[in-house]
This record gives structure tokens, sequence and C-alpha cells, in this order.
């Protein structure tokens, strides 16, 4: 069976009940593509009420604790997240590696808690600018990946991974094709390496100012698998452009 492209939007601090209009115009949209997965990753406030108001679409958290339960204030573990209606967890976002200063070491934990939880892991890598002027951005990429990898139980089954560039999300700059189809190309080869066969299956998605002028290309790009989507995924009509695009990509490809 072949896999599927899997679209995902990341609402970030985003999104109250009101918003939850705009996921089911979302999820209507995405029944109508039945060749691409979709899923949303809200706030923690709305996953239980996305979880209830769509049916054809997966629902998400946008981190997790490593630990199952505790003295932890204000954060919130993998089985709480399932216990919600999520059936994914965001891990290692570039936002959460920056400002809470996460460790590739932590990421891994994180991402082996949620799937020990038995929730899928969209797992984020990408570099910063000064990282990509160097010339040195896939080594930073790869190194990053291998250290953030989920190591337990058969790991790579419920794993996507989202290279977005730090440089690139949310500023509207985006990089080549061609660089975008070497990173994804150095991200295979590192998961193959690490998993054997089934790193081959391992979806991985573009992350990074996506929206519906520049989805066709970027998920036409070697080895992309998705789009991980910011902004543009906060509207339905943004979001259900993005969505179309992989759809006509999968059908001629």
């Amino acid at each position: 069976m072949a896999v599927l492209p899997y679209i995902v939007g990341n609402w970030k601090m985003n999104g109250t009940r009101a918003m939850l209009a705009e996921a089911r115009a979302i999820d209507r949209a995405a029944s109508r593509f039945p060749g691409v997965e979709v899923a949303l990753a809200p706030p923690f406030t709305l996953i239980g009420a996305m979880r209830e108001a769509v049916n054809d679409i997966g629902v998400g958290g946008q981190d997790c604790h490593v630990k199952p339960s505790g003295a932890y204030t204000g954060d919130v573990s993998a089985p709480l997240l399932v216990d919600t209606g999520a059936d994914f967890c965001i891990v290692g976002h570039s936002e959460r590696r920056a400002m809470a200063h996460e460790t590739d070491a932590l990421v891994r934990a994180k991402a082996e808690a949620a799937q020990a939880a038995g929730l899928g892991v969209i797992l984020c890598v990408g570099e910063t600018e000064a990282e990509r002027d160097s010339g040195h951005a896939e080594k930073v990429v790869t190194d990053q990946l291998a250290g953030s990898l989920p190591q337990a139980g058969d790991a790579a089954a419920k794993l996507s991974v989202a290279y977005e560039p730090v440089w690139a999300i949310g500023t509207g700059r985006v990089p080549s094709v061609d660089d975008v189809g070497a990173m994804h190309r150095a991200i295979r080869a590192k998961l193959v390496a690490t998993y054997g066969e089934a790193g081959a299956a391992v979806r991985v998605l573009y992350g990074g100012s996506v929206n519906a002028g520049n989805a066709a290309e970027l998920l036409a790009a070697d080895e992309v698998g998705g789009a991980l989507v910011g902004g543009a995924s906060l509207t339905a009509e943004s979001f259900t452009a993005i969505i179309g695009a992989a759809a006509a990509l999968a059908e001629h490809g």
C-alpha cells in the first residue's frame, strides 16, 4: 500500500472555540481528498473539542512531557494527550528548541514517551540562517536528527520527520526546491542508516512558509512526503489549497 502524503497544520498558540468552524471546514475538505492524510495540531485547550468536531482528520498535540504524570505544573503528558483525543504529537519544533532550550536528548525522550503512549510522532529538525550560510546545513540537520530520533521499540512505524529551516518559519522566505530536495535526501539516508528498511517508509515533511502559492512546487521536491504548515493552516481556504496540491501530485505521481 502506498504511503499517503501527510499534510499537517500547526496552529501554534492560536485558536479559540470559535475557530472550530475552520477545523470543521478543513475536515469537510479533507473528505474530498482521500489520497491525502490530513491533521491539525491545535493548542492543548482545543484538542478535545476539535476531536469531537471532526471526523476525517487527525488531531494532535504540539508538545508533550517525558513523564506520564507527576508534579510538573503547566506541562502535558503523552497519556493526557491520548485521553483528550490526540492521535499524534509534534516534538522538537525549532521554537521549542530555541525558546525552551530543548536538547536533542530531551526531544528523543519526548518522542519515545509519545510513542510509548500510542501516539504518532512528528519530529522536527532544521538549521539556522547562519548554519545555512556557513555551508554546514546538511551536517547540522543530520546530526540533530541522529540525536533526536526515537530508538525504543518499533520507532520508525509511528514516525514522521519534518524538515523546517529555522530561517524560513513564518518569514515568507523559502529555500530553493533543489535545496529542499538535497536536505530531504540527506534526511532519508540518515533514517535508512538508523532504521534500515523501515527508514525508507518514514514520511519526511517540509515546513517553513508553506502556502497555497508554493505548495505544489515544494511538495514535488525529491523525497518530500508532505508538509507541516503554520499560518496557512489557520483558515480552511488556504489550507485546503495545500491539501489539493498534495492530492494532485499524488494522483499524477
